[in-house]
């Protein structure tokens, strides 16, 4: 026994590391439940009892020494000296620190949200996953509408009846119906958030993106009110050349329904390939609230009206910063997202 706590003692005292993991390594292999000094203990009921009190003595001795010697290596690995070595070159350049940057994406949501926000709108959110009620039936969406086909939706649980349906949300428009199930007009708020549709990947167009819609139910809310927003809206964004127009549209949830294009913010309206030599480019629907979409809420559409908008943060992005292809927001490409490090 004197002769095992020697050379573990002697092996201590020689002891070097070159890593924290390394360190941890040599506490296991010494003073784990199964390493060399508790299996010494473990022994000690052998030893004579007139051996007792001296192999005792050394056997603390040596834990105590094991325990000094793993602290010291741990300390020194963490004032940046190796332990084992006076070769450390101290002079030496630190490792390059990589910045990082917000996704283009995060940048253009928060410049959305900043921009309402300054003419009072708040931000909602809700879940990803939603039942049928707040994602299409309160919505005003008929049983027979195609968006209840799996061609459009990613459906979670498909139930024999449309109503026990859950699907991941196709708008962020479930948000709204929430916010007008538990609050009262007036009602301004904006929904951004992640949306799912079963469509092609192309250029343009992703089954996973983000929008951000928004809602404004008060009295007397009309349709003047919805273009003076959102040519506020324009302007600040896109700055105070752009035009805007609306045409004709249709979507379940507003009446009367319309889609926003701004003059193109690259050839500033004189025709390019981008607005197809068009002048103009599409960048969100619109519409007045449907009365049906307020009773449906709980909100008395003969006191109340309200607008609503929505557009996708990808479309935004893709025009400001000129990028050709939506799938470079989506592959974490270094090369591309080292575009929007800041610059020191």
């Amino acid at each position: 026994m004197q002769e095992k706590i020697r050379q573990i003692s002697e092996e201590i005292e020689r002891l070097v590391a070159e890593s924290q993991e390394h360190v941890e390594e040599l506490r296991i292999r010494y003073l784990s439940k199964k390493g060399l000094i508790p299996s010494l203990f473990a022994d000690f009921r052998n030893v004579p009892p007139e051996q007792r009190k001296e192999i005792g003595q050394a056997l603390n001795t040596l834990k105590q020494k094991a325990n000094d010697k793993i602290a010291e290596l741990k300390t020194g690995l963490e004032q940046g000296a190796r332990v084992d070595s006076d070769e450390t070159d101290m002079s030496r350049p630190a490792e390059e620190i990589s910045i990082g940057s917000r996704h283009p994406i995060s940048l253009v949501r928060n410049r959305i949200i900043g921009i309402f926000q300054n003419i009072g709108f708040n931000v909602s959110d809700g879940p990803e996953m939603e039942d049928d009620w707040h994602n299409f039936t309160a919505l005003n969406f008929p049983p027979e509408h195609p968006a209840r086909d799996m061609q459009d939706t990613f459906f979670i649980e498909k139930g024999k009846d449309y109503k026990d349906q859950v699907a991941l949300r196709t708008h962020t428009s479930s948000v709204q119906v929430r916010v007008m199930e538990n609050g009262k007009p007036p009602i301004r708020t904006l929904s951004p958030g992640r949306v799912f549709r079963n469509e092609a990947i192309s250029a343009r167009s992703h089954c996973i993106f983000h929008q951000v819609e928004g809602l404004y139910v008060d009295k007397g809310v009309s349709f003047a009110d919805l273009k003076q927003t959102l040519y506020y809206f324009a302007t600040e964004m896109f700055g105070e050349e752009t035009k805007i127009r609306f045409r004709p549209s249709y979507f379940p949830f507003t009446e009367p329904s319309a889609e926003m294009d701004i003059s193109c913010i690259l050839c500033k309206g004189e025709g390019c390939n981008v607005c197809k030599y068009t002048g103009w480019l599409e960048i969100m629907g619109c519409g007045m609230v449907d009365p049906a979409v307020l009773d449906n809420c709980g909100i008395d559409p003969e006191i109340y009206s309200g607008f609503a908008f929505g557009m996708g943060i990808e479309r935004v992005a893709m025009m400001l910063y000129s990028v050709r292809h939506i799938r470079y927001f989506f592959e974490n490409d270094q090369r591309f997202l080292k575009q929007f490090t800041p610059a020191l």
